[in-house]
């Protein structure tokens, strides 16, 4: 079993576990990123494993990229040790096994990416679910762009998308978001279940089914990803950014100019 510094994996019986450990948000970043697609690629290659339930310890599935203590660096939160944060997260798309997110609470910006990542979600009425790209002067990121049309339709994607708003379990439920919604204290457990659920059909069959369903995901992820890098890069240099930012870390209202 690899071992890995910000997330733990285990693999009992037909179920793979991959746990983010960074709590109380687990904010994403690049290490952390290319670590889950490194458990999702080992468990390709485990027979046994024929299904994966993705977790967070803590408060929060992930409250996004940690925005403010990489820009107070004078760094880009996309990007860490020469590497990038989409090029290490397009690997999350191209691995084989069926995907369960437990999303236990925030899901926010990249965080709101990568429970969409998966092939389904399982929450409660005390998440929260949020692309709050926009509210920060920012340009939607993780394959949002791609991934939120595909899975709730462009109508609400657009919303999400504009607004920025809070979406509650119940919310996200309704508008097609998550499968399941079950009390917040069963919702790993609720994902095991529908993990083994799935682990009970014939695993040659399903990563076929799967590989035909989502054929051309990673490919439009990827360009995808592109396009919004290109326009975060500009983005980030707007004093609208800079007081998104601000704005986020002060807890109120952003004042943006269009500047």
């Amino acid at each position: 079993m690899p071992s890995y510094e910000q997330i733990s994996v285990s693999l009992k019986g037909l179920i793979a576990e991959i746990e983010i450990n960074n709590p109380p948000n687990n904010h994403i970043n690049v290490p952390m990123a290319a670590e889950i697609g490194s458990a999702l690629e080992w468990l390709d290659t485990q027979h046994e494993c024929r299904a994966v339930v993705l977790c967070s310890a803590g408060k929060h599935f992930c409250a996004g990229a940690d925005l403010v203590s990489r820009i107070a660096g004078g760094g880009n939160p996309a990007e860490q040790g020469g590497r990038h944060l989409y090029k290490e997260a397009i690997r999350l798309w191209r691995t084989q096994k069926p995907i369960v997110a437990a999303v236990q609470g925030a899901a926010v910006g990249a965080g709101l990416g990568l429970a969409v990542m998966a092939d389904f979600r399982v929450s409660c009425p005390e998440a929260r679910f949020s692309a709050n790209f926009t509210r920060l002067g920012f340009h939607p990121g993780f394959g949002l762009t791609a991934t939120l049309p595909r899975l709730i339709g462009v109508q609400h994607a657009s919303l999400m998308l504009y607004t920025g708003r809070r979406f509650t379990g119940e919310q996200a439920k309704e508008m097609g978001l998550i499968d399941q919604l079950v009390p917040q204290e069963k919702v790993r457990a609720a994902a095991h279940e529908l993990a083994t659920e799935i682990a009970q059909s014939a695993p040659l069959a399903i990563v076929a089914t799967r590989e035909t369903l989502r054929r051309g995901l990673a490919a439009a992820v990827q360009a995808a990803t592109e396009r919004e890098y290109q326009e975060q890069n500009w983005l980030r240099n707007t004093e609208d950014y800079k007081e998104g930012v601000k704005a986020m870390s002060e807890r109120r209202l952003p004042e943006f100019k269009g500047r």
